[in-house]
């Protein structure tokens, strides 16, 4: 399989494009800076470039089979500034399959029917900028006609992958309140390789 990760150098990311790469995969990243992509192999292709452009993300759909999207919101719009790009480039080139992560700020509330949990009036959120930036990119997604999955972990400490964890279609499973940046990856990747949860939102917790 050929994947394009976008997000390479992030927490999850790194440890996607280690997966991957150890199972054989063919690998294109587009990062801002190949210097922070400590991994070289014969199936890694680094592309520097902007996940923001729309030039780049064509230029790096050649030959792809699925695309993960480890991409934070970096303190700003980069997602909603992303996304419609991303959908436009897979679409030009045939490529249907995508995998993102988001965060279990846009899954549906418990205990407010109708509301995502960071829009519940018992969300412990200070600000809800990056949620609402998570949930227009998975909006975006929604429509888009595309085979997609967003992965939404709630609170993500670093840590290896235990491989015992939850994971729940559109909800974050009940009293969750934390899992690792291994057993977020691990997931993601699984995702992406075998084709599940297509269509919908994942709450991952342990």
């Amino acid at each position: 399989m050929h994947f394009l990760l976008l997000g390479a150098t992030g927490r999850v990311g790194q440890r996607v494009l280690a997966q991957a790469l150890q199972d054989g995969h063919d690998v294109t990243a587009i990062v801002r800076n190949v210097e922070k992509v400590a991994l070289r192999s014969d199936r890694l292709t680094l592309l520097q470039g902007d996940a923001c452009s729309a030039v780049d993300l064509a230029s790096a759909m050649t030959g792809v089979d699925t695309v993960v999207s480890c991409l934070g919101t970096d303190g700003g719009t980069v997602l909603t500034e992303a996304t419609p790009l991303l959908i436009g480039a897979m679409r030009a080139s045939g490529v249907s399959r995508v995998v993102t992560v988001g965060t279990a700020g846009i899954l549906q509330s418990r205990e407010h029917p109708g509301l995502l949990r960071f829009e519940a009036p018992d969300t412990r959120r200070s600000s809800t900028r990056a949620a609402e930036e998570h949930r227009q990119a998975w909006a975006l997604l929604a429509a888009s006609g595309l085979r997609w999955t967003v992965v939404c972990p709630t609170y993500l400490p670093d840590g290896e992958p235990l491989g015992q964890f939850r994971a729940e279609r559109e909800f974050l499973p009940d009293g969750g309140t934390s899992i690792s940046v291994g057993d977020t990856a691990a997931f993601t990747y699984r995702v992406a390789v075998d084709g599940t949860y297509v269509g919908c939102r994942v709450g991952l917790a342990y």
